[in-house]
């Protein structure tokens, strides 16, 4: 999908269809940044993860909307039906992401460019997105191609297509190369795919590892991984993590912004039924070396109860002298028949009354919620930070 948050934005708001715009968070809190920025912002040099501030020098007129993941959400499953009706094996990559196996569908929707070009027709004229398609034999050419034309893209690259269209992008285009691989690789000599694909296996597993050997097979063209369906119900976890545009010692702070993703991924899981049993957090450093750790509870979806296992586990291994940039929390461990009440051990009734309470607050504010928008009503604590209270 193209610039997806900020295209949401617009498909409810038409004001913002023809100007300079952008999501983004509150240049007060820590969340100050460019979430997405529309083709209009980006003509600018508006891009993702640029600090307001800079995008406004930039773009003085920018228009900024405050994010609202919950209807985001909504609309990449609107997308994900959309493409369902063109082939079963669709495996969802991202919330604007998604690879379809179309093996044996020519006699239905005719040849591959014929098929995309139906494809992004619908979502622009039944949903008001924009989208690219990438066309290929196997996932990672499709995502390669995929990025090589927005918006409104569609590129074909086939194996015979490698080496003019693929071996010449810059090896930090590449698909699973981040800054740092890129910049070891730059090291080393590699600057382009191409220097990649006809360097020595042995070299790049050496400096990389076994995850070397993926690397160049990719370079060359190479992925037999298959397309893997999502099945209805078929959802493994729902997380959400968020860059900070400054990084923290301070755990008060790290609390805050945890609680700020609980409360989103908890409305998330009652809206899709689920009840998990293991919550995870993930912090990643400034030096960019991440730690990933979980925990397993009663079955839950209730905000309150997964922030507090997800607390539990960030003051277990918060470390003062490492900054942290990321923090992300996520649930899994979903079963159709598991038993979500968690009883207190001292005063069980009381126990059962305060969990019933919390869910009664966590039905409440997603009716207010769906109704009139994610940011109509939140938690106390959060609207306390945003004021700069305690």
């Amino acid at each position: 999908m193209n610039a997806f948050f900020i295209s949401c934005e617009m498909t409810r708001n038409t004001s913002l269809v023809g100007i300079p715009a952008a999501v983004a968070g509150d240049p007060k809190k820590r969340t100050g940044i460019i979430l997405a920025a529309n083709y209009e912002a980006r003509s600018f040099g508006v891009k993702t993860a640029m600090v307001l501030h800079e995008a406004l020098k930039l773009c003085p007129k920018l228009t900024m909307v405050p994010p609202d993941h919950h209807f985001y959400g909504q609309k990449s499953e609107e997308v994900m039906q959309l493409l369902s009706n063109y082939t079963p094996t669709l495996e969802q990559n991202s919330i604007d992401e998604a690879w379809l196996d179309m093996t044996g569908s020519e006699g239905l929707f005719g040849k591959p460019l014929d098929a995309a070009k139906r494809i992004m027709n619908e979502i622009k004229d039944g949903l008001g997105l924009w989208c690219s398609i990438g066309i290929a034999e196997n996932k990672f050419l499709a995502k390669m191609a995929a990025e090589m034309k927005k918006p409104l893209g569609i590129t074909e690259l086939w194996e015979q297509d490698i080496p003019t269209k693929l071996w010449p992008l810059p090896v930090k285009e590449m698909y699973g190369i981040g800054a740092k691989t890129a910049e070891k690789l730059s090291h080393i000599g590699i600057k382009i795919i191409g220097d990649l694909a006809k360097s020595k296996e042995k070299l790049i597993v050496k400096t990389f590892g076994k995850g070397g050997i993926e690397i160049c097979q990719h370079a060359n063209g190479i992925d037999n991984s298959p397309v893997l369906a999502r099945l209805d119900g078929d959802i493994k976890s729902i997380g959400r993590e968020k860059t900070l545009s400054e990084d923290i010692t301070d755990i008060e702070k790290a609390k805050i912004v945890l609680m700020e993703l609980a409360d989103d991924i908890g409305m998330t899981a009652r809206g899709q039924g689920k009840k998990g049993r293991t919550v995870h957090i993930k912090l990643k450093y400034s030096d960019f070396h991440s730690v990933t750790r979980q925990t397993t509870i009663p079955a839950t979806s209730v905000t309150k109860e997964i922030y507090r296992a997800g607390c539990s586990l960030l003051e277990q291994n918060w470390n003062k002298f490492l900054p942290v940039r990321l923090i992300g929390i996520s649930i899994s461990g979903f079963h159709e028949d598991c038993v979500s009440d968690q009883l207190s051990l001292f005063d069980p009734i009381q126990g059962n009354i305060q969990a019933d309470k919390n869910k009664q607050i966590d039905k409440a504010m997603d009716k207010i919620r769906n109704k009139y928008g994610s940011k109509k009503i939140t938690l106390a604590t959060l609207v306390k930070t945003e004021k700069g209270g305690k």
